[in-house]
């Protein structure tokens, strides 16, 4: 077994701008096709993701994967969605990860059955978000479950959420995020934001509605991989901020992959002097192995 990581909580309060990675678990009963994506990142990022069902399509489940990065000496961030399991099943599956020593949740409402591979899944969203937040904190703070029954042992959360980041209104104001901070979130982790200064106005709005910096805003970010994807991004996924200047930069590119890593490295810097972002979050869709490169190469440029 890897010598312990370090906390992503302890990471955070020391200022370091942090960088945090997302694997998909395989579908497989092999942990060595889970330790092929992830190793690659150890000593890189300052976690990793485990993403729960995504796609709404079967994985090896996220607890299990979480487990075997940890004992591989990875941080993991423990994804789990509301959308598979009732309140029992939560409560269960994060007792586990706490007795795994898993501390990192993320808690998500989960995609829509419906646009799985499996359509005639029936969900479940007996909690949303927030409730499994509550219900997480409440297991740290009390010790209990919210039945009011006492549990052993240490439920050690860090707990966190996720958020879109926008160019805010005037009269905007972050009900939904301050929701999950009074449910217990720490840190959150964000869509693909990468216009600097819609991000510059959004934490701003943050910082002077209170949530920052309590709150450790840790950015969605992505190394694309053609201008095709860019836009695909921009205009398909929900809440994705990309701006026509990175895709006509893909557009020019000889060398796509290369300049999809080298715009993500040059955008890393920049916001990392950002009052108000903790980190960035990078999700690589199909294209995994410009994570380590870019976390490599940003680190040589920080300094």
């Amino acid at each position: 077994m890897s010598s312990a990581p370090a906390r992503l909580e302890d990471t955070l309060k020391s200022g370091k701008f942090v960088l945090t990675a997302e694997i998909t678990p395989p579908v497989s009963c092999d942990r060595n096709d889970l330790l092929e994506k992830a190793l690659p990142l150890r000593g890189l990022a300052d976690a990793v993701n485990v993403t729960d069902g995504a796609g709404a399509r079967a994985h090896m489940d996220s607890v299990t994967s979480a487990t075997i990065l940890l004992m591989n000496g990875i941080e993991p961030i423990l994804q789990l969605t509301c959308r598979d399991r009732n309140r029992l099943g939560l409560q269960a599956a994060l007792m586990g990860a706490a007795a795994m020593g898993v501390r990192n949740l993320l808690a998500l409402r989960g995609d829509d059955p419906t646009q799985g591979d499996q359509p005639e899944t029936k969900p479940v969203f007996d909690l949303d978000a927030k409730g499994l937040l509550a219900t997480a904190a409440r297991m740290r703070d009390a010790g209990e479950l919210p039945s009011g029954k006492k549990i052993g042992g240490k439920a050690d959360f860090f707990l966190g959420a996720a958020d879109a980041p926008i160019d805010p209104a005037a009269d905007w104001k972050p009900v939904g995020l301050k929701g999950k901070v009074d449910g217990g979130a720490r840190f959150a982790q964000t869509q693909f934001c990468m216009d600097a200064g819609v991000l510059r106005r959004y934490t701003q709005r943050l910082k002077e509605e209170g949530v920052v910096p309590g709150l450790s805003m840790i950015i969605g970010v992505v190394p694309f991989r053609s201008a095709k994807s860019a836009r695909w991004i921009k205009e398909k996924l929900f809440g994705s901020i990309v701006p026509d200047a990175m895709i006509d930069r893909m557009d020019a590119a000889a060398d796509p992959v290369a300049e999809g890593k080298a715009i993500l490295t040059d955008y890393l810097l920049e916001i990392s002097e950002i009052p108000g972002v903790a980190g960035a979050h990078i999700m690589a869709p199909m294209n995994d192995d410009a994570v380590p490169e870019v976390i490599e190469a940003f680190r040589k440029r920080k300094g």
